[in-house]
């Protein structure tokens, strides 16, 4: 009987994407171990976690790993508990916790020191099969096609998390700096929560989005917004917009910055960019409770998510494409 084989493709030698870190490979079809789901990929975002990997930006923690963590897909097998086969399942970053440390047991499973992440520790969703543990695989809202739930398993949650770590007041203003496929769903959280939004962003197409999403106002990444900002959000991982962001705060602001990899932060002057009680507070990855929350109110509430769609064998031009912004919204890889 001849094995079924699948494509894939893998951080051969990490490095700049120009180089060609991704090497396209056929192999036969992840095994699923205890407890964990085998899947069909339909459909997986590229997210700039994925490049950081792809570059070496973040450490190797499996040679030649599958990347990929935004993954709608359909169970085929494996061990089901509750599951079961033709079910569609998302796959998210956060892959598995020891459920035992203090972090876990006090709801705080994102700081597990024993956490794992897919497409990191774990092969993932560039490609055309995969698996996941059972009780880490999401639940989708319907009403969304693969394409479009993609970016929400990952640009969503995390988006999701930095809104609630930015701890924006009622009825307040949101900074938001970088504009890609994370910002542009958090806008929208924001928006429907009654926050005016002003988005900071490189970009003549990220500016337009961010207002037609409706957005009070949108300019160059380093300019001021037209009001002081009760909160913001770091989505681009320049650490030289941290000092432009902290700047933009009213007192009592505070700045989350949501972003894995982050370039090293120039010096900050007390007076001018921490004093009358602003804060910064960093994001890391998410919760499940996060996660199920933010999926429950993407299918409360129609979100539109912009997406560029590229075949599963071009996977590394939408990687060198996302390290060129030349794409608003985010792009997703279809098998």
């Amino acid at each position: 009987m001849t094995e079924q084989r699948m494509r894939a493709w893998r951080v051969q030698t990490p490095g700049p994407v120009a180089g060609g870190p991704l090497r396209a490979v056929r192999e036969p079809l992840p095994e699923p171990g205890d407890g964990e789901l085998l899947v069909r990929v339909l459909a997986c975002g590229v997210c700039r976690t994925d490049l950081h990997v792809a570059e070496g930006d973040l450490p190797v923690h499996r040679r030649h790993v599958v990347p990929g963590h935004e993954v709608v897909a359909e169970v085929i097998g494996g061990d089901l508990g509750s599951h079961a086969v033709g079910d569609r399942v998302g796959i998210p970053w956060l892959r598995s916790t020891c459920g035992r440390c203090r972090y876990c047991l006090r709801g705080d499973e994102n700081l597990c020191p024993a956490s794992t992440y897919t497409g990191w520790d774990a092969d993932g969703g560039y490609a055309e099969f995969a698996t996941v543990p059972a009780d880490f695989a999401l639940p989708l809202p319907s009403g969304y096609d693969p394409q479009t739930l993609a970016p929400l398993l990952c640009a969503g949650i995390i988006g999701y998390r930095a809104l609630l770590r930015a701890e924006v007041p009622r009825g307040g203003t949101l900074g938001i700096y970088g504009f890609g496929g994370s910002a542009h769903l958090t806008a929208q959280v924001a928006l429907a929560r009654g926050s005016r939004v002003h988005v900071m962003t490189r970009g003549e197409e990220a500016q337009r989005l961010a207002l037609d999403l409706g957005a009070s106002s949108a300019q160059g990444a380093y300019d001021a917004p037209p009001e002081p900002l009760d909160s913001a959000i770091l989505f681009a991982p320049a650490g030289e917009l941290v000092p432009t962001a902290l700047e933009a705060l009213d007192a009592g602001g505070t700045l989350a910055l949501a972003g894995i990899h982050l370039t090293d932060v120039p010096t900050l002057n007390y007076q001018r960019h921490l004093f009358r009680e602003k804060t910064v507070r960093s994001v890391t990855a998410n919760t499940r409770r996060d996660a199920r929350e933010f999926l429950t109110f993407a299918g409360e509430h129609r979100l539109h998510v912009t997406t560029t769609p590229y075949p599963l064998d071009r996977a590394d031009r939408a990687l060198a494409d996302l390290s060129a912004g030349r794409f608003a919204g985010a792009a997703v890889l279809v098998p």
